[in-house]
């Protein structure tokens, strides 16, 4: 199923059909693997490989993003931990290349997935990352999903532990939240320039339960 939006349309991943364009959107930026349980990788046919191995992965359901604006693949996210019997599903394994990052297409990409899991049925929609990973914290706030502690020494990645920090929102959010999305995204939110005039974070911040006392 394709997820379709104004900025961002999403394809489900598939490696010959996306791995050698998102590999050149990754190509000389290895740090945007620093804290992937994957990567960095020295080959497009090594990435390629990855890529088929995880698509393949019945545990997974990766989607590749596509930036309207510029006609380019730069990225993939992918829903996981998908329990339909609770209602609970986390949205992970997100990699985006700095020419989609802090783009409207970015932030559309997580509102689609979003928004598919509520209408899908969902209660709960879960964000979970490396402690570590400030930015990864600070997109979770941004989007609206509240902060729900840290794990500590939950995994360990690449060889090094990994506490991990969660968040999520819950069903009942989700209609001030969808309408948070709505506003931002809205063309009259930005300028000529493509400046944003209202902040998403100021929009969500009404809806979280609780902030991160990191940020």
């Amino acid at each position: 199923m394709v997820l379709e939006g104004r900025y961002a349309t999403l394809e489900p991943l598939d490696a010959d059909a996306h791995a050698a364009l998102i590999y050149r959107a990754f190509d000389g930026h290895d740090w945007v693997w620093d804290y992937m349980p994957a990567g960095p990788f020295a080959s497009s046919a090594q990435f390629h490989r990855w890529m088929r191995d995880a698509v393949a992965d019945p545990d997974f359901k990766f989607y590749a993003i596509k930036d309207r604006e510029t006609g380019r693949f730069g990225g993939f996210a992918s829903y996981l931990r998908i329990k339909p019997a609770s209602g609970s599903i986390e949205v992970g394994y997100i990699a985006m290349a700095p020419q989609l990052q802090r783009t409207r297409a970015a932030t559309e990409t997580m509102y689609l997935m979003m928004k598919w899991a509520f209408q899908s049925g969902y209660r709960r929609y879960e964000w979970k990352c490396d402690a570590l990973n400030r930015p990864s914290r600070t997109a979770a706030q941004r989007l609206g999903l509240s902060y729900e502690g840290v794990f500590r020494q939950a995994t360990v990645v690449k060889g090094r532990n990994r506490d991990t920090a969660w968040f999520a929102a819950i069903d009942t959010e989700w209609p001030a939240l969808d309408e948070a999305f709505r506003l931002w995204l809205d063309p009259s939110n930005f300028d000529a320039d493509g400046q944003q005039r209202e902040a998403l974070s100021d929009l969500t911040r009404l809806v979280r339960a609780a902030d991160d006392p990191t940020l």
